[in-house]
C-alpha cells in the first residue's frame, strides 16, 4: 500500500486555548506598593553607602590577593618571597628587621603612605629603581590600585 497522506478528521474539533486577560488593578492598590519601595530608596541612602564601602574593601582584598598574595601577607612577622605589608602605612620603606630587603629597597628613605603606595603599586621600577619585585611590573587600574590601598589600611 502507498503512503498517503491523513486526512482531517471532521468530527474533531480544535480549540484554541486563550488565556482570559488577567482584572486590572486598580490605582489604589498599585500606590502603596510605589510607595513602600520609593520610601526604602529614600530611607537608606546609609545602607547604599555601606554596601559600597563593603564592595571596595571586598575588592581590595581580592585584588590583592590576585596580584600581591603570592610574596606577601599581612600577618605580621609572616615574611614570604617578599615582606609581610601588616602596618604598611607610615612605614619607612625597607626597615623591617627580620627581612631580606635588596639593596635599593635597604638604601631608599621613602615613607610609605597612600600617594607613595600608589605610585609604587603602578610601577615599581620607576619608584625603585633595582627593587627585586620581578616579574611584577605593576597595576595600571588607579581604581584597582585605590581598592589595594585601602584593604591595606583597613588590614
Amino acid at each position: 500500500m502507498p503512503w498517503t497522506r491523513a486526512k482531517p478528521d471532521p468530527q474533531v474539533r480544535v480549540r484554541a486555548f486563550v488565556d482570559p486577560i488577567p482584572p486590572r488593578r486598580s490605582v489604589m492598590m498599585r500606590k502603596p506598593v510605589a510607595s513602600l519601595l520609593l520610601g526604602a530608596a529614600l530611607a537608606a541612602p546609609g545602607a547604599a553607602a555601606l554596601g559600597q564601602e563593603q564592595t571596595i574593601a571586598d575588592k581590595g582584598q581580592l585584588l590583592f590577593n590576585n596580584a600581591c598574595r603570592t610574596c606577601h601577607t599581612l600577618k605580621q612577622g609572616d615574611n614570604r618571597l617578599g615582606p609581610h605589608l601588616n602596618r604598611i602605612i607610615g612605614r619607612k620603606m625597607g626597615a623591617l628587621p627580620d627581612y631580606g630587603y635588596s639593596s635599593a629597597m635597604k638604601s631608599g628613605d621613602l615613607v610609605w603612605d597612600r600617594s607613595t603606595l600608589d605610585r609604587f603599586i603602578a610601577d615599581p621600577d620607576r619608584v625603585v629603581p633595582g627593587n627585586t619585585m620581578k616579574p611584577y611590573g605593576g597595576l595600571a587600574s588607579a581604581e584597582d590600585r585605590a581598592s589595594i590601598i585601602t584593604y591595606l589600611e583597613e588590614n
